[in-house]
C-alpha cells in the first residue's frame, strides 16, 4: 500500500471574539483563517472536503492535499470561510447537527459557553452550493459512549437520513460529538453506510489509520502562524 500522510485540520467557529468570549478557543479570526489557507496555497497543498479527500486516503490518487472541518454548522462558516475558500479554490466539509439547523450549539449552555447561531436549512443549501460539502453529527450532538446502543443508532442513522433528504446528497463523512468513540460506535458507524469518521485524536493520517477513527489537528484561537506551520510541516501533532 501507497505510503500516505494527510493533515486534516478540525476548526469549529470563523469569527473574531471578544477577550470575555467563554471558551474563546473555539473561534479562529477570519483574518487568521485567510492567512492559513495562503500558507497552504502557498506551500503547494490543496485543500479539500473529506468527500474530495477519500481517493487521496485510499492511495487511489497521489498529491500534496489537506482536509479541511469544520464541527457543528456555524453561520460563520458560510459567512467569513466560504469567501475564503474560494479564493484559494478548496473545499471543505462541515458536519451538521441534524435536529439543531438554525439553532446554535446548545449541548455546550451547561458549560456556559458562549451561544453562536447554526446554518438554517437554506444557509446549508448556500453552502453546498458553492462546491462544499457536509457530514453527519448526530442529531442532538450527544456523547454517543453515554447513551444505549440503540439511542447511539438512532442518532447515527437517522440524522444521516434526514440530512440525506433535506438536501438532496449523499452524506458519507462522520464526525463524533465532543471526540467521544469507542470500538462499538465506530463500528455502528460503518455499519450505518458512511465511509469514514473523524475523531479529536490528534496526529496525522497515515496509509494504516483506520478510516472510522481518523485523526484531526486542532487549529484554534491559539493557533498562531509559527504553530499552524508547525502542525502542517513537522511531526508536531505525532509527538503530542
Amino acid at each position: 500500500m501507497q505510503n500516505i500522510k494527510i493533515p486534516i485540520l478540525m476548526y469549529h467557529s470563523i469569527e473574531s471574539m471578544p477577550k470575555s468570549t467563554v471558551m474563546r478557543s473555539l473561534h479562529v479570526p477570519p483574518r487568521r483563517f485567510d492567512f492559513q489557507m495562503k500558507m497552504l496555497k502557498l506551500l503547494g497543498y490543496q485543500a479539500l472536503s473529506l468527500k474530495n479527500l477519500k481517493p487521496y486516503l485510499d492511495g487511489k490518487k497521489q498529491g500534496k492535499v489537506v482536509g479541511i472541518t469544520f464541527d457543528d454548522g456555524y453561520q460563520n462558516n458560510l459567512i467569513n470561510a466560504v469567501p475564503i475558500l474560494l479564493k484559494y479554490n478548496f473545499s471543505a466539509t462541515c458536519y451538521i447537527v441534524s435536529e439543531n439547523l438554525g439553532l446554535s450549539n446548545t449541548w455546550d449552555l451547561d458549560k456556559g459557553i458562549t451561544q453562536r447561531p447554526l446554518m438554517t436549512i437554506d444557509e446549508i443549501k448556500a453552502w453546498l452550493s458553492f462546491g462544499m460539502d457536509i457530514g453527519g453529527h448526530t442529531q442532538t450532538h450527544t456523547d454517543l459512549t453515554k447513551i444505549s446502543i440503540k439511542a447511539a443508532k438512532r442518532e447515527i442513522n437517522t440524522s444521516k437520513g434526514d440530512l440525506e433528504n433535506t438536501f438532496n446528497t449523499q452524506v458519507t463523512d462522520f464526525c463524533y460529538p465532543f471526540g467521544r468513540f469507542n470500538e462499538l460506535i465506530s463500528d455502528l458507524v460503518k455499519e450505518s453506510g458512511y465511509l469514514s469518521a473523524t475523531t479529536m485524536e490528534r496526529g496525522i493520517v497515515k496509509s494504516m489509520t483506520n478510516r472510522f477513527m481518523l485523526p484531526r489537528m486542532p487549529i484554534n484561537h491559539r493557533t498562531l502562524p509559527h504553530l499552524f506551520l508547525a502542525k502542517i510541516l513537522t511531526n508536531y501533532e505525532d509527538r503530542r
